[in-house]
């Protein structure tokens, strides 16, 4: 199957480091997930020899051990297609046949696709934390260790967000990697980046920690580790390990011209994947917090207005440039103002966006943190309580497909012609859930859901995912019924 990549047009390509299921192109409290990352051995002292080579062999050798292989599986869909015959119209009485045979529906089934990855055991029962790219979509996972046992994982959660997964496999006192915190992480300071690149397991290279809080665009919340330690396909989900052993980034990306290993490689920082799998454990979801405002890096705007040949002086050259602030969010009622520039999150500095990212992305909603900003040259602090994507503070649960109590596929192009339509899920299926109670029966189709289409499964399970997300929490369905007549359904995913 396809390399999974993000790809943009520019001097250089990142490039997904993995080889995954799909084949499109390529930040709570200070809560940890000590609980879940039972270390099974002691850190131990870096040793610097005389002449300043760092010992790496330690790290190693135990970072091996808790850092899995991991293929996945997607099943090929079965499509439906019609099939005609050219010459029934001119021969069909000649054959016995009547003149204009209808065309004929049939089924073709794609090939299953494959694809592979690593992941990172952070709990000896088995919990380990991989990439959404690697195992979003996928069938079947299948996990092998590097004592060459083999394990059926199963997605515990996912966010694409932040790139970032937790499976679980049913096993006891496995290897596991202490957690380091990547926010002590040096320029210049050893690393070594461990996973399964190119199929070649068990892999281990070494560099240095190039930059920090990289910001590239690739995923919604990123505050990237940069290092120069060879990754390449197949490293996506493995760890970037210091050299005390400790984990402090999930390898996810490299920036590369040709799709292979050619300078640069980013890990996604464990400041921003301990509070994700915290949440994709307990909750199945992650528990965003949101302040509420949009902006940019400062030097990029003060750049921008150069360019346009205006002089920008706003008492600082470090920070967030407030674009534009959200409506009834927690950043409005504080006081924030487009023009502001934000230096502090929670008496951290911030230089720039991706570092306001990831000092957010370590909350949850209703959190009471300081903000730190510049208005006319002038330092203010505002108290401000951190809302989910709702507006609220609550608890946001993960929607149950099964509540809604149908089965769904694409109509055929006979239901098409029938009721003179282009598109639609048809009810296959319906027991007790919320479309019967809204009065959906048995051969329903579904046209549209809120602002999507519907046509295909996957439209139905994102449109729903994304109101349970919203602040509205509705579902909107337009529907027509076997004999042609338009309907609607609401559907309250509070109910």
């Amino acid at each position: 199957m396809k390399q999974t990549t993000k790809l943009w047009i520019g001097a250089l390509a990142l490039v997904c480091v993995s080889t995954a299921v799909t084949a499109s192109v390529i930040k709570s409290s200070k809560s940890t997930v000590e609980a879940e990352a039972e270390p099974v051995f002691a850190t131990a002292p870096v040793s610097v020899p005389q002449g300043g080579y760092v010992d790496l062999t330690y790290a190693a050798e135990k970072s091996v051990d808790a850092v899995a292989y991991i293929k996945v599986t997607k099943m090929g869909r079965t499509r439906q297609y019609v099939v005609r015959d050219p010459f029934s119209e001119f021969f069909g009485d000649f054959f016995g046949q009547g003149r204009g045979q209808q065309p004929q529906q049939r089924e073709y089934k794609e090939p299953d696709s494959h694809g592979a990855g690593s992941g990172v055991i952070i709990s000896s029962d088995g919990y380990i934390v991989t990439n959404n790219h690697v195992v979003g979509g996928a069938d079947e996972i299948e996990v092998k260790l590097n004592d060459n046992r083999e394990f059926k994982g199963r997605i515990i959660g996912t966010d694409e967000t932040t790139d970032l997964a937790l499976i679980k496999i049913d096993a006891k006192d496995l290897p596991t990697l202490p957690i380091g915190n990547s926010d002590e992480l040096k320029l210049g300071q050893w690393v070594l980046a461990v996973g399964n690149p190119l199929n070649l397991t068990s892999t281990v290279t070494a560099g240095i920690v190039s930059a920090k809080a990289r910001g590239l665009g690739a995923n919604g919340i990123e505050s990237f580790i940069q290092t120069d330690a060879a990754i390449n396909a197949g490293n996506s989900g493995g760890a970037l390990v210091n050299e005390r052993g400790e984990l402090v980034g999930i390898n996810a990306m490299l920036y590369s011209q040709t799709g292979s290993y050619s300078g640069y490689g980013f890990a996604i920082p464990t400041t921003i994947m301990n509070k994700v799998v915290a949440d994709l454990k307990v909750y199945g979801t992650v528990q965003r917090a949101i302040l509420g405002v949009q902006g940019n890096d400062l030097s990029v705007y003060i750049d921008t207005e150069k360019e346009k040949g205006n002089e920008v002086d706003l008492g600082t050259v470090s920070g967030v440039y407030v674009a534009k602030i959200s409506d009834a969010s927690a950043a409005k009622d504080a006081g924030l103002e487009q023009g502001d520039v934000i230096t502090k999150f929670d008496g951290k500095k911030v230089s720039k966006m991706s570092e306001l990212q990831e000092a957010i992305a370590q909350h949850r909603p209703g959190d009471k943190v300081s903000v730190t900003y510049l208005r006319n040259k002038k330092e203010t602090t505002v108290s401000v309580t951190l809302r989910n994507t709702q507006g609220n503070t609550k608890i946001m649960e993960e929607v149950d497909l099964d509540d809604m109590g149908v089965a769904l596929k694409p109509v055929t192009d006979e239901e098409k012609k029938n009721l003179n339509i282009s598109y639609g899920l048809s009810i296959t299926a319906i027991r007790n859930g919320k479309l019967k109670t809204e009065g959906a029966t048995k051969g329903t189709i579904i046209l549209q859901v809120n602002e999507t289409k519907m046509q295909t499964v996957e439209d139905w399970e994102e449109a729903v995912k994304s109101a349970n997300q919203s602040p509205e929490r509705t579902l909107w369905i337009k529907a027509i019924t076997p004999a042609g007549r338009k309907t609607s359904y609401v559907i309250d995913l509070n109910d």
